[in-house]
């Protein structure tokens, strides 16, 4: 018998449970992949406490890499003995073993750890989406990447960079701006001393950027907006203080004819042909060195309670990982 991480409510990290769970043979379609390591991601304490509902009883986490142990009638893209990795689907990473659709699954380069790609794919690829997607980061750019200690945040500041980019970070400490200082950023701004609206104004000369990517949501995001040239580009694309309250559409006009968007890696990477894509834009960034996957929490897998606590309490820098 297996063990997974299942939440019967919703609620605080207390609500989730380790427990059995029979692991049938995969449907058609499947494949049943043992996993060697598992992502824990932000959106992952949004499905357990009910800001994103999902049906209970439920598993957890959508992100890990593994091995391929059995597949299902008609899968041909993958084998048995596969190295895979993946992000996505129906929520139930957070187990030592699961099924899950093969169109969901991507082949892991020989040269990216289990490790890597369980602490990447959500990350680095709402990254890609982002940079080269949503707003197309160019080189002689200066663009303003919140949280940018995070685990998006180290992976977007290091692909900014190595696009040729001016990197503005925010951070909430000293020791945070350090990380992003290390991982490309060249303008940390730790917004628990500084106001960020300043310094941006400051830092571009008061012209503003062209492009925000705010993953903390309502306490940060008026001061992004301001942050904006005009015709510049919000990227709402996560909530980490709680979601935007409802605002009248036409302060984007009063503030430069700005654009908004709430875009999601699901979105982005629906399309197999897009998530192969994206993928393997990820895998070669990081293999050729440009960007390091900064795992700096490792928890067992049935400690995710902890790991939870940790995360929203923000006492985590660049990806963490639960190890079955």
């Amino acid at each position: 018998m297996n063990q997974a991480i299942r939440f019967h409510r919703t609620g605080g990290p207390e609500v989730l449970q380790w427990e059995a769970l029979e692991v049938p043979a995969p449907a058609a379609g499947e494949v049943r992949v043992r996993h060697h390591a598992v992502g824990l991601n932000y959106i992952d304490t949004y499905h357990r406490s009910g800001l994103y509902p999902v049906p209970l009883p439920s598993g957890l986490g959508q992100e890990a890499a593994g091995v391929v142990e059995a597949v299902g009638e008609g899968v041909t893209e993958i084998a048995v003995g596969d190295r895979v990795a993946y992000t996505g689907g129906p929520l139930g990473a957070y187990a030592e073993v699961r099924n899950i659709a093969a169109d969901q699954l991507v082949p892991l380069p020989p040269g990216i750890s289990f490790e890597q790609g369980a602490a990447m794919m959500m990350q680095g690829l709402t990254a890609q989406y982002l940079l080269r997607r949503t707003y197309r980061v160019q080189a002689g750019d200066t663009i303003l990447i919140h949280a940018a200690a995070g685990g998006v945040g180290t992976i977007a500041c290091q692909w900014a960079k190595a696009l040729g980019a001016t990197v503005i970070g925010t951070v909430s400490s000293e020791e945070k701006a350090a990380i992003a200082r290390a991982h490309g950023c060249d303008h940390p701004i730790v917004y628990t001393r500084e106001n960020f609206v300043e310094r941006v104004r400051e830092i571009t000369g008061g012209e503003g950027v062209p492009v925000v990517y705010d993953s903390i949501g309502k306490d940060t995001f008026m001061d992004s907006l301001a942050c904006l040239r005009p015709l510049g580009l919000m990227v709402l694309f996560g909530a980490s203080s709680g979601p935007v309250p409802p605002f009248d559409c036409t302060v984007l006009a009063r503030m430069g004819s700005l654009f908004l968007t709430r875009p999601t890696l699901f979105t982005y990477a629906a399309k197999r042909a897009d998530l192969l894509a994206m993928a393997g834009a990820l895998f070669d960034v990081v293999a050729s060195g440009k960007v390091r996957v900064e795992i700096n929490q490792r928890y067992a897998l049935r400690d995710a309670a902890q790991a939870h606590r940790d995360l929203e309490a923000r006492r985590t820098t660049g990806s963490t990982i639960l190890l079955p």
